[in-house]
C-alpha cells in the first residue's frame, strides 16, 4: 500500500507545515505515505477555469501509477475516522496506491472530479487549501492509530 497526498501549492504557512510535519514524523515507514507538492499556476495570464484544468492536469499526472485516485471536496462523501480506518485496511489488504488530490486556491477541476474513483469532503464547511492538506495528514494518522490501538483516538 502507498498513500499519495498530492496537492497544489508548495509554499504554506508555518503552522500548517509545522502540523503536517508532525504528524508525517509518526506515520510508519509501512504506510508509505508520501506528500507531493506541485505547483500552483499564475493567477494573473489565466481566467480561474483555465488555471483549475492546467493544475488538474498536473495533479492527474502526479497521480498515474497509483490505481485509486481519490478527489478532496467540500462537495464530496464524507466519513467518519472509523469508516476511514475501515477503507485504509481494505487499501492495504488490496495493496492499493492510493491518490489523495487538493487542489488549489480555486478548488479541483471538474475533470479531476470526473477522473477520480471517489470524491471525499472533510467538511461541509468551505477550508483553506492549505489546512486541508494538515486534517488530511492528521486524519490518516488518526486512522492509524485507532487501527493500532494507540491512545491518540479516543472515543
Amino acid at each position: 500500500m502507498r498513500i499519495n497526498l498530492i496537492a497544489i501549492g508548495k509554499k504554506m504557512p508555518d503552522w500548517i507545515q509545522t502540523g503536517i510535519n508532525h504528524y508525517q514524523k509518526q506515520l510508519p515507514t509501512a504506510l508509505n505515505f508520501n506528500l507531493i507538492a506541485l505547483d500552483a499556476q499564475k493567477r494573473k495570464a489565466n481566467n480561474i477555469e483555465q488555471i483549475k484544468t492546467l493544475e488538474g492536469e498536473l495533479l492527474i499526472n502526479a497521480a498515474q501509477g497509483t490505481n485509486l485516485i481519490i478527489a478532496l471536496d467540500e462537495k464530496g462523501q464524507q466519513h467518519t475516522t472509523k469508516t476511514l480506518a475501515r477503507i485504509m485496511v481494505n487499501w492495504q489488504q488490496n495493496g492499493d496506491n492510493v491518490a489523495l488530490l487538493i487542489g488549489g486556491v480555486d478548488g479541483l477541476s471538474l475533470q479531476c472530479k470526473q477522473k477520480a474513483h471517489k470524491v471525499w469532503g472533510l467538511s461541509n464547511l468551505t477550508l483553506p487549501h492549505s489546512m486541508v492538506r494538515l486534517l488530511a495528514v492528521e486524519q490518516i494518522y488518526r486512522a492509524y492509530s485507532l487501527l493500532n490501538n494507540h491512545p491518540y483516538h479516543r472515543q
